[in-house]
Order: C-alpha cells, then sequence, then structure tokens
C-alpha cells in the first residue's frame, strides 16, 4: 500500500463518524467530497438531517452505455472517543487497526485511489454512493439506491469480503421491525383489573413471532424491550425491536406479512407492526457478473471466487431488484463490528489494482 493510501486511511479513521451523528458525518463528508473531488468526481448529496448521502460521478471516457454503480458508506458502528478509549489507530507491519478501517473506510480509500488511477483512461460512467446510515440498514437511504440501480451496467459493492478475500454474490434478507402495545394504566393493587398491561401482552406477542419462525430457515432476535415504569403501575405502554434475518423471499413475505395481523391477546389492548428497516433477500442468480469479474482479476495475476453472505448491505436493494450485482470488493481483513477490527494494507493494493481493473475492463 502507498503511503498517500495508508495517510488518507489515518485522515479517515481520525474522523470518527457513528451513525445518526450529523455533525461528525458532516465533518467527515467534506473530507471525503474533497479527495472524490481530486480523483476526478463531481460530487453531490442528498441531505438528511441524520447524516447526508454522498454522490459522486466520474463522467465516461471513451465508452458509451450504462454507468458502473459502486455502493459504499462511511458512517460506522463506534461512537466518538472509541479512538480514545481502548481502541486507537496501529500500523503493526500488514495489519492496520482502528474503528472503521474495515468496514468501510479503507474500501473508500481503494475506490478513491483507483478513480485517480484510471482518470486518463477509457471507461464508462462511474457512479458512486457513499451512505450515512447503512449500519442501521439503509432507512433513508434505500430509494436513493433503487434510482441510481435502476440504470447500471453493474453494481460493485465496497463492503468487507469473505474472510480470504472471495466475493459475495448473495445476501440474506434483513429487516428491523418494532411491535408496539399500548395498555391501560392503573393501580397494580387496588384496581388491577381496570387496567391492561402492554408488558404481559408484548411477552405473549412474541411468542407468538417465535411461533410464526419455528419451521422456517428464519433467524429471529429479540434485540430491545422498552416498557413500563413502576412496579405499582400496570404498564401502560411497551415495545420490542426485533432483528430478522431471511434465506429465502417466500418465507420473508409470510412472517413479514403475519406480523402486520398481529391481534391482542387482551381486549382492550391494541397493537401496531412497523418496519424501521427493510432490505430484501438477494438471492444468488445471474452469475455473468461474477464470471466477468474473475476474468479481470485473472487478467492482473488475482485469483477471486465468490458466494453467498450471511450480512446484509445495500447490495441487498439492487441484488432483489435483479440488477447485476457483486459485494466484497474492499479490502480483506476481519473484526466487523468488533474491537478487534483490522484491515490489511497489502489488501488495500491489491483490490485498488483490481477496482481500476474493473472500472476499465467491465
Amino acid at each position: 500500500m502507498s503511503s498517500a493510501a495508508l495517510e488518507n486511511l489515518h485522515r479517515y479513521t481520525s474522523m470518527e463518524s457513528p451513525t445518526g451523528d450529523p455533525r461528525s458525518l458532516a465533518a467527515l463528508a467534506e473530507i471525503l467530497e474533497a479527495d472524490a473531488a481530486g480523483a476526478g468526481f463531481a460530487t453531490a448529496r442528498e441531505q438528511h438531517p441524520t447524516g447526508d448521502h454522498l454522490v459522486w460521478t466520474l463522467p465516461a471516457r471513451g465508452v458509451k452505455g450504462e454507468p458502473i454503480l459502486l455502493l459504499s458508506h462511511y458512517d460506522t458502528v463506534w461512537p466518538v472517543g472509541t479512538l480514545a478509549g481502548g481502541m486507537p489507530w496501529a500500523v503493526e507491519g500488514d495489519v492496520v487497526r482502528g474503528p472503521g478501517v474495515y468496514d468501510t473506510k479503507a474500501g473508500i480509500v481503494a475506490l478513491l485511489a483507483a478513480a485517480g488511477r484510471i482518470a486518463e483512461q477509457p471507461h464508462p460512467e462511474i457512479r458512486v454512493i457513499v451512505v450515512a446510515d447503512e449500519e442501521i440498514g439503509s432507512p433513508t437511504a434505500g430509494d436513493l439506491v433503487q434510482a441510481e440501480a435502476a440504470g447500471a451496467r453493474a453494481v460493485l459493492g465496497l463492503e468487507p469480503p469473505h474472510p480470504g478475500g472471495d466475493l459475495k454474490t448473495g445476501r440474506r434478507g434483513s429487516t428491523r421491525a418494532r411491535i408496539e402495545v399500548t395498555g391501560i394504566e392503573a393501580h397494580a393493587a387496588l384496581d388491577p383489573d381496570a387496567g391492561v398491561n402492554a408488558i404481559d401482552e408484548l411477552i405473549d406477542q412474541l411468542v407468538r413471532v417465535r411461533g410464526l419462525v419455528a419451521d422456517r430457515p428464519v433467524l429471529l432476535n429479540t434485540g430491545t424491550i422498552t416498557g413500563g415504569g413502576r412496579t405499582n403501575v400496570v404498564a401502560g405502554a411497551a415495545h420490542a425491536d426485533l432483528g430478522l434475518r431471511f434465506i429465502n423471499p417466500d418465507d420473508e413475505r409470510a412472517v413479514l406479512d403475519a406480523l402486520q395481523r398481529l391481534e391482542p391477546v387482551r381486549a382492550r389492548a391494541r397493537i401496531t407492526s412497523a418496519l424501521l428497516s427493510h432490505r430484501p433477500t438477494w438471492q444468488p442468480s445471474d452469475t455473468a457478473l461474477l464470471e466477468r469479474i474473475r476474468r479481470v482479476a485473472a487478467g492482473i495475476g488475482q485469483e477471486l471466487d465468490g458466494r453467498p453472505a450471511d450480512g446484509a448491505a445495500d447490495t441487498n436493494t439492487t441484488g432483489a431488484l435483479g440488477r447485476p450485482t457483486v459485494d466484497g470488493l474492499a479490502p480483506a481483513g476481519g473484526g466487523a463490528h468488533a474491537r478487534t477490527e483490522w484491515v490489511s494494507a497489502s489488501s488495500i493494493a491489491s483490490r485498488t489494482d483490481l477496482l481500476a481493473a474493473l472500472l476499465t475492463g467491465l
């Protein structure tokens, strides 16, 4: 990896950028836009109160037709203060450590280095979306991703690859859902029957939801439960946030439809269900793009393969739309969302080579 690439990764990592922190995201966005402009991109933003999505365009040079779309993100799971709180920037041989280096600031470094390299070479139009809320399911970016993908010849995801560097050719569907119960407060000892306990109702509903997925290959995680206030007051409100992962669209539709039709066990309780974010199941189908990528990689001495992944990303959206999509093109490393997060310096160099070859050779 060049010293310039390492310095860029250091700058980006030093600008901590947790999801939902618009001030921190805006500070990093300014740096990224300046670097993108330096690499030849025209830059624009889709503004949102929780963080702007960055849209970059590298005009075509001698190659007509649909653009290549690349998807990345600049938010991380790490709060401001993580660098000073036991997870500092560090370089130890080939290992580079720090919050967000692997997921996925090194991918942005490789992309910008590749774009700068091909500026004078023939290439199609290159479109890039750098999302601000990917780590919580891209609730404000989904429409933008869909719109940009509709006219793309290929979609390349700059999420981390499989261990060892292989690419990702499908993803589980991923949905965050909330079940909210409204009960009736009452004195828990003097007049309990006048109340309706929202927590008790929520527990019964969660048992029902567990039953919905019992015979299906669906991952269900009850992530948070909130409700009530005092032990001598019948709880008047409660809600739970669920994480659901799907392998196939049929189970996805069946479970999500059933969530919308939940009926209360207690006559005076009220239930609402809402999707906080939704990434549809991306099932592997068209292998042509992967084969083209493999041929381009072989031409520069790299060997690659691809297979589906369990995690979700914005490529769920493009893959589910039927657009030719491959993900995992960011540099290799490990420890995503863990304090052991690291990225390989040599992989940043090899992924830069690969991306430059793909942007001129797909």
